[in-house]
């Protein structure tokens, strides 16, 4: 059976990020967004809370690790993907724009439909002419819905079937 590489396949038509080394664990985190009014309690004393809504699920991946050591080229071309993915908006054409889309895949699973929230790297080994041959990434990725389709004027009447299709209770539908 050949080895299946995670990767960042490309939603929105930019370039898909293959990992050259699949990491060593996933990180998920979800939290529920609340609102705790100041001085407002129960009979029993007790903070009044109102749970707003779920927020989006975080993948946390530590420790990539990205290596042209053998190849004596520069870290730095595949090292570009992922820094290409937070610097979309810095200038030029892409300023103002949203950020590329990707889902996350590693073999047969799609876990998340995401963007990356942050990315830190570390350039961990050098040629002798000082050329970077291997690094360490740290991604974090945040969850995003599928685009809502335009619709035609009027109020959709959901059925309870379609409301429970588009529940968030799952990593990716």
């Amino acid at each position: 059976m050949p080895l299946e590489k995670a990767k960042l396949m490309a939603v929105d038509g930019g370039e898909d990020i293959e990992f050259m080394y699949n990491p060593g664990e996933l990180s998920f985190s979800r939290s529920v967004e609340i609102d705790q009014a100041p001085g407002a309690t129960t009979e029993a004393g007790e903070n009044k809370t109102s749970f707003k809504h779920p927020n989006p699920y975080s993948l946390s991946i530590s420790g990539l690790i990205l290596d042209t050591y053998e190849d004596n080229s520069s870290v730095l071309i595949p090292l570009g993907k992922f820094t290409k993915a937070v610097e979309f908006a810095s200038d030029g054409e892409g300023k103002g724009q949203r950020p590329p889309i990707y889902l996350f895949t590693w073999g047969g699973v799609k876990y998340l439909r995401c963007f990356i929230k942050s990315l830190n790297f570390k350039l961990t080994l050098f040629l002798p002419d000082g050329t970077p041959v291997r690094a360490t990434v740290d991604l974090s990725l945040e969850q995003v819905d599928a685009p809502t389709p335009a619709s035609s004027q009027g109020t959709p009447n959901p059925s309870a079937s379609s409301r429970s299709a588009s529940s968030r209770s799952a990593f990716l539908r």
